[in-house]
């Protein structure tokens, strides 16, 4: 039986995926498609201008407290 001399991938940027074998992440292109972030989030345009308001109106309650 071959091994490897490095029984970790370096590419897997967590311990558990980084000890599994070489196999389970032969088909991961298949099973796990890359989607852009903001899909994955599920964000819409509705979800980020409730947010930037949210902060603004935070930042200017704050400031006005304090001046």
């Amino acid at each position: 039986m071959r091994r490897a001399l490095v029984l970790t991938s370096e590419s897997a940027r967590h311990p558990f995926r980084a000890s599994l074998p070489p196999h389970v992440f032969a088909r991961m292109g298949e099973v796990e498609p890359q989607v852009p972030w903001y899909l994955r989030l599920g964000l819409t345009r509705a979800d980020i201008e409730s947010a930037a308001a949210t902060y603004c109106t935070g930042f200017v309650a704050v400031f006005t407290f304090f001046a």
